[in-house]
């Protein structure tokens, strides 16, 4: 069987930046990811996209390439393509172009990022409507910009998609955001820490105003969201101000904020802690990103969300402190290279606490109507799961049983949180208390050949029990 010092799952910031230091300090790191160029969500593409799309994707993106660049290292083998099935202690399974391998590491770096929330609600399932992260997929892999698009929900990437779009030459034809002047003046009260990230602010604010100047409209704090029409979506009804609004649409992108991807880190057993801030699970880990269980760890959005240059930091420091429990750096040798790293993540995360207050969660979406579809997947409605606390359900876990929600092919990734919530809220409990989906292996779906491959005919097989 194969083996590594280190083996990491996702390409992304953390992925790419912790493998770098942890070759840099004389590791053999494997780096196992799905898609065919390194960069993850963030710097998806980035290599070419950079070159041909650069001035519409923005001087954030094009800086990927220097993370990509550094993956050019003798010691470092990065597995393009490579789908993570099974993580087992510190043995990993996956399957690549060229069939299914097992390798053994001395630790296993966790960095496969965030996710984004899904967003329930009225006609959320018709076809024309995506995530605005899928849009921005689509324009850094393939170039391809949606046109007259609405944008539905709140935070950040909603202004960014919007301005990447409009430098596309495709104008949004609105944005309708459901956070609320409340939700700022609340955020407000964190001003001494967010000035400490003003690069944000000021980016912030830069979009806004380009968005302004091409007459891009934005409705502030809508409320009874529905996506309407028959066979796609038509239109984005809503009422603002005390007005309602019917946008025709043809297109519409929803985003309301991401959350860790905790799938691995749930099959591995960590222990994970309610983040009420972030709305989501987070694992639990120490300054360095290490796990209870020896020789895991967690770096990136996956631990925690912070964004592209925190992903990255979080990912040179995890790649110090596995070299250093490798015995390749000394621990002084560790701590001083480590310190800018951990001063500027520390300055870097200044600015969550203000953004998690003025971009909240769409609270409707957390919670839908009993109508609302919540399992994509299993085509389970909100409604079934309340009904379901109402026999007896006390967990996710049981309402598999109950409802077969979460046992779909993304596993509960998707809905994960919105059954929670719900349960959350028929019992009048703290989703930290409902907790969430068990994780097993296979993470991913994986067809009993390719199992069957990782298998060494030289190997006696061990049977267990009588047989006769």
């Amino acid at each position: 069987m194969p083996r590594a010092d280190l083996t990491i799952i996702g390409a992304g910031p953390a992925g790419m930046a912790a493998a770098a230091e942890a070759a840099g300090a004389g590791l053999n790191v494997l780096l196992l990811d799905e898609q065919p160029t390194p960069g993850g969500q963030v710097y998806r593409n980035v290599d070419e996209a950079a070159a041909r799309r650069g001035k519409i994707l923005g001087r954030d993106f094009t800086r990927g390439r220097a993370l990509t660049g550094a993956l050019n290292h003798p010691r470092i083998t990065h597995v393009a393509q490579a789908s993570v099935w099974s993580v087992e202690g510190t043995n990993v399974a996956y399957t690549a172009p060229d069939g299914a391998r097992e390798v053994v590491s001395d630790h296993v770096l966790i960095a496969t990022g965030a996710l984004e929330r899904a967003m329930p609600m009225p006609g959320w399932t018709l076809p024309g409507v995506m995530t605005a992260g899928a849009a921005q997929i689509m324009l850094k892999q393939s170039g391809i910009a949606v046109r007259e698009a609405v944008l539905v929900g709140s935070g950040p990437l909603l202004y960014l998609v919007a301005v990447q779009l409009l430098r596309a030459g495709c104008p949004p034809r609105a944005l309708v955001e459901t956070q609320t002047r409340g939700d700022m003046r609340h955020a407000l009260t964190h001003w001494r820490a967010a000035l400490r990230g003003w690069r944000y602010l000021q980016r912030g604010a830069a979009m806004l105003n380009e968005l302004r100047n091409a007459g891009v409209r934005r409705h502030v704090g809508a409320r009874d969201l529905a996506l309407l029409g028959s066979r796609r979506v038509e239109a984005v009804h809503f009422s603002c101000g005390g007005d309602l609004h019917e946008l025709p649409a043809e297109t519409v992108l929803l985003h309301h904020g991401v959350v860790p991807n905790v799938q691995a880190t749930r099959a591995l057993g960590l222990a994970h802690r309610w983040a009420p801030r972030q709305h989501a699970f987070v694992p639990v880990l120490d300054r360095w990103g290490l796990g209870a269980q020896p020789g895991i760890w967690g770096a990136g959005d996956g631990a925690g969300i912070g964004g592209a240059r925190v992903a990255e930091l979080s990912g040179r420091i995890a790649g110090l402190g596995i070299a250093h429990e490798m015995g390749a750096l000394s621990e002084a040798e560790r701590d001083r290279r480590a310190a800018p790293l951990l001063s500027a993540r520390a300055v870097e995360m200044s600015i969550r606490p203000f953004l998690d207050r003025a971009f909240p969660p769409y609270a409707a979406a957390l919670v839908p109507a009993d109508a609302v579809t919540v399992c994509r997947c299993e085509e389970v409605s909100a409604g079934e799961i309340r009904r379901a606390a109402e026999q007896g359900c006390a967990g996710p876990n049981q309402a598999k049983a109950f409802t077969r929600a979460g046992m779909g092919r993304c596993q509960g990734r998707f809905c994960g949180l919105s059954v929670t919530g719900i349960l959350a809220e028929m019992q009048g409990r703290d989703p930290g208390e409902i907790g969430y989906f068990r994780a097993r292996p296979p993470l991913r779906p994986v067809t009993l050949g390719e199992v069957a491959a990782l298998h060494d005919p030289d190997d006696p097989l061990v049977q267990a029990g009588p047989h006769g």
